[in-house]
């Protein structure tokens, strides 16, 4: 969210003057999941004034209407006189004849602990501020207090990007500030360290021990500091300092979610059960957003708006070269080897290079479809397996392209995203994918930007990997003789036969067959299949290119097909040493250049 210090104080005398909203909350009921919230709007000139509860969150693109949360509203004036409430839609609440003071009072259920929503309960306050709290739109430039009654008898203190006022409030310059500033209240281990005369603060909530909370940091300090080296420093967060909120608790939902000047860290792993080592990548993904996404900032995304889905055709870049980054900063933090990263690389690159989708999208439009897939719920069944490739995974796999382009060209992705920090980021001047692709242009040439966007972002071409790969002595393989079948199957629960349970792909054997999501597939060629026994493991007594008869059940009745199975589009990626295939010192130098390894 684009609120400075420097705009910040331009209006130090208004915001000292200017009326304050104030908020309480209190959670003496958090056994159940409820808290109760007053608010109080004072020198109202409006007859009737608007009170609404967000439809969505700051990092997220679709509608969450958390106003389903919320009962048992009052409102009153500054004598305690109830007044008039109507509502005209299902996220609004009007007050009218009050006497310039309105008082309000609710009670918000929440019960998930992520990114995005909130959760209270015995062991935590886990607040995002758009899912608790109700504002006023027209009220929106005003300063806010908020005080938070900690429940003292379960040990909880207060963690936030909010500045301190005094005991447990806080304050914001403004609405847009407040709702861009999660909360997590709990008897959380806090660990600190200063760099360039800023403070990274962790404020990590988990049943492990301090001695695991000493260990992570070490992890946690060194992607900061590997991350700081892509852009040649930190930026300048608004009150001095940055803090991870991290929640690792059993009744936590994974996740990872950016603000201005910290993030939510969200997971079930405890540190002692594969935490120390898996939940580290959300640090490196959401920290790199303090710079890629909260000040190199989308047009798109400026200003966020609370009350609608908000659309980007950005998110290849604001999200996908984040991705990126992600795990190449853990190898260059020396918490992953390189080894592991670059074989780590099939995964995204084969959901990607695979998938149907491409052929209806290119990575603007992808990014065009977040408001339907960023935690976005349907009831209706959707064909997301062949239209859709997540812009995270897209735009990942272009980074990667583009930084070993870049590299063969005696250049790199970091000092292009040094670039675009200086002219977008340290300026906070809401960039244009047009902005992205001139910068480009001025980065390394006019052809080279053309070529790239032309190919790669207007349309949705894929770069040659192998030869890319090459260049820093990765092998990228196809492995002969697996074969490819095009869907998801599982064991069915009567075990009965194997369960296709998605979509199946576009051109893959599955779907020239005619099998589809749904169908339980009996046998082929009659061959019977053991119980418990994989999918793939049971395909592999078939030859590729062999015509074969599929038997199946849809909708209770059988059903025969045929089927000619193809080799596995899919890549692996090695070291060339790993494979006894001996790469060039310059392909070695490349490689140290871009990992930042020895």
């Amino acid at each position: 969210m684009r609120f400075t210090l420097s705009i910040l104080a331009m209006f130090t005398g208004l915001l000292m003057t200017a009326q304050t909203n104030t908020y309480e909350i209190s959670f003496d009921n958090a056994v159940h999941h409820e808290a109760v919230i007053q608010a109080t709007f004072p020198d109202l000139t409006s007859d009737t004034v608007e009170f609404r509860m967000s439809r969505t969150s700051p990092g997220r693109y679709a509608l969450h209407e958390f106003a389903k949360n919320v009962y048992g509203f009052e409102a009153t004036d500054s004598k305690g006189n109830p007044l008039a409430v109507t509502r005209p839609d299902p996220y609004a609440w009007h007050v009218s004849g009050h006497d310039g003071t309105i008082n309000i009072k609710y009670i918000l259920f929440a019960n998930r602990g992520d990114g995005t929503y909130s959760q209270v309960d015995e062991t935590h306050a886990h607040l995002n501020i758009p899912a608790t709290f109700m504002f006023a739109p027209k009220l929106g430039e005003r300063k806010l207090e908020v005080t938070f009654n900690v429940r003292e008898d379960l040990d909880w203190k207060v963690a936030t990007q909010l500045p301190k006022v005094s005991g447990n409030t806080y304050s914001a310059p403004n609405l847009y500030y407040f709702m861009d500033s999660p909360t997590e209240i709990s008897n959380y281990m806090l660990r600190s360290f200063e760099v360039d005369g800023k403070t990274i603060n962790l404020a990590l909530h988990h049943n492990g021990t301090e001695a695991e909370a000493d260990e992570y940091f070490e992890k946690v300090k060194k992607v900061v500091l590997a991350e700081k080296e892509v852009y040649g420093e930190l930026p300048d967060f608004d009150y001095g300092s940055y803090t991870f909120l991290a929640c690792y608790i059993p009744n936590a939902s994974g996740d990872g979610m950016e603000h201005r000047n910290s993030t939510i860290l969200t997971s079930t792993r405890s540190l002692a059960n594969g935490g120390m080592e898996r939940n580290i990548g959300t640090v490196s993904h959401e920290f790199f957003h303090a710079w890629n996404v909260e000040r190199i900032r989308p047009k798109t995304l400026e200003p966020f708006n609370f009350e609608e889905a908000n659309m980007s055709g950005a998110l290849w870049f604001a999200e996908g070269f984040t991705s990126y980054y992600t795990n190449l900063i853990l190898c260059r933090a020396g918490l992953i080897s390189p080894k592991e990263y670059v074989e780590g690389l099939a995964g995204t690159f084969n959901y990607v290079w695979n998938s149907p989708a491409r052929q209806f999208f290119n990575p603007i439009e992808m990014s065009f479809q977040a408001p339907f897939v960023d935690a976005a719920t349907s009831v209706d069944p959707v064909n997301r397996e062949n239209t859709f490739v997540s812009y995270y995974s897209y735009g990942s796999v272009l980074g990667l392209a583009l930084d070993l382009s870049l590299r063969k060209n005696g250049l790199n992705l970091d000092d292009y995203m040094k670039l675009v920090w200086k002219k977008y980021g340290k300026t906070e001047i809401p960039y244009t994918v047009e902005d992205l692709h001139d910068s480009l242009r001025e980065y390394a040439g006019d052809s080279f930007g053309d070529d790239f966007f032309n190919n790669y972002i207007y349309k949705s071409n894929m770069p040659d990997y192998t030869s890319l790969m090459d260049s820093v002595g990765v092998l990228l393989e196809q492995p002969e003789g697996t074969p490819y079948f095009g869907a998801y199957v599982s064991m069915s629960p009567d075990a009965s036969g194997y369960m296709v349970l998605r979509n199946t792909l576009m051109d893959s054997p599955a779907y020239k067959a005619g099998l589809d999501n749904g169908d339980t597939i009996l046998s082929i060629n009659n061959k019977p299949f053991t119980e418990g026994q994989s999918f793939d493991e049971y395909l592999k007594q078939f030859s590729l290119g062999e015509t074969l008869k599929v038997k199946f059940t849809r909708f209770g009745e059988e059903k025969n097909t045929e089927m000619v199975l193809t080799p596995s589009p899919d890549y692996t990626f090695s070291l060339m040493e790993d494979k006894e295939d001996k790469p060039s010192k310059k392909m070695l130098e490349q490689r140290k250049e871009w990992l930042k390894v020895e």
